[in-house]
């Protein structure tokens, strides 16, 4: 099986040592995407919309690369500051698909990456 990584300028560059996206065989593993905007470098805004909104925008990029959509998206992870945004994070991850929606888990975590309030991450197929 051939495994290979998946690099776009459209998507923030990842901050340690690990691709932003690996494809395997059909799989494509997307890391966890903060909500940085890839042009400033920067968080867009302090609202949890718009960050969960930047986060989902940065997975699409990535999986675009790789020759994938969020609708081939099988399995997601979102890991939040606050449970207390959970509610305000569906709304906006919602809007992002169209039927069936992944499978999904969400965890509350002690921090994040660069003080982030949420971070998404992706298994689809190609």
């Amino acid at each position: 099986m051939e495994i290979k990584s998946i690099l776009t300028k459209d998507a923030p560059a990842a901050v340690g040592p690990y691709s932003q996206g690996i494809q395997a065989g059909d799989f494509i593993f997307v890391s966890g995407q903060l909500p940085v905007n890839p042009e400033t470098g920067a968080f867009p805004s302090d609202d949890i919309k718009v960050l969960a909104e930047q986060s989902m925008k940065n997975l699409s990029a990535i999986l675009k690369e790789a020759g994938s959509s969020l609708d081939k998206i099988v399995k997601t992870t979102i890991y939040l500051k606050d449970l207390g945004d959970f509610a305000a994070v569906n709304e906006v991850y919602a809007s992002f698909f169209k039927g069936t929606y992944p499978a999904r888990s969400c965890f509350e975590v002690a921090a994040l990456p660069k003080g982030a309030k949420v971070e998404i991450e992706a298994i689809a197929v190609k």
